[in-house]
């Protein structure tokens, strides 16, 4: 099992998560939906923060990623708003630099998927736009050999034709590498269409999980109704 959860919950002055497990095998895509608030971006977060506080297990291919967080972030693509890159700095210069701490960094795949997205590597970073910052990211993330992909909300705004694109992008990252890709989605489409599993998290707990299209159908309906 690439991905398992096992009683996640969050841990400080409010509590965002309670009780959270499900697991998720190589090669599938899984959505993440609830409105906000549910703790969906707490979650993610949870898999890459070391700073994050929580109780239970999370395991990335059978070990406790808090072993070895150094590890657990070769192997983790995540994609947000949030990331840290440098902004003053172009898409090929951010590569050649934060590059370097991947151990399986290949400068020319970076490449061939920015050209392949339509995003200039001459860039500087903080001039690109919301949709060129996620491909830039994917770009990244498929560089360093990941086999875990995290996005939160990347589709968001983005043009609706790449965004055929872009899942047609995922699904070749998940069928060709043998990883998979959870993400937070607040696109009903996306989330009962695009999915093989789906997990509806309301107020930190998870009220579902399933295949999508199936045990999450209903489930879905209810959460956009709730405009999420």
């Amino acid at each position: 099992m690439l991905l398992e959860l096992e009683h996640v919950s969050g841990i400080g002055k409010k509590k965002f998560l309670s009780d959270i497990s499900f697991s998720l095998p190589a090669g599938y895509l899984m959505g993440l939906a609830g409105k906000n608030g549910a703790g969906k971006t707490t979650l993610l977060e949870c898999m890459v923060s070391r700073k994050k506080q929580y109780s239970g297990t999370i395991r990335l291919n059978g070990e406790d990623i808090r072993a070895d967080y150094g590890k657990t972030m070769q192997q983790i693509g995540f994609v947000s708003e949030e990331n840290p890159f440098l902004l003053d700095y172009t898409a090929r210069q951010n590569g050649e630099i934060f590059g370097m701490a991947y151990e399986k960094w290949d400068m020319e795949i970076f490449l061939a998927q920015m050209n392949r997205m339509g995003v200039a590597t001459g860039q500087k970073v903080g001039k690109l736009s919301r949709g060129e910052f996620i491909k830039f990211q994917t770009a990244f993330a498929m560089a360093h050999g990941s086999v875990l992909y995290l996005l939160d909300e990347a589709t968001a705004g983005m043009d609706p034709v790449f965004r055929r694109e872009f899942f047609g992008i995922l699904h070749e990252i998940i069928g060709t590498e043998q990883a998979s890709v959870l993400m937070t989605s607040h696109i009903e489409t996306e989330i009962s269409q695009k999915m093989d599993y789906v997990a509806i998290l309301e107020e930190g707990k998870l009220v579902s999980f399933g295949e999508a299209g199936n045990a999450c159908k209903n489930a879905v309906r209810i959460v956009e109704l709730q405009n999420f």
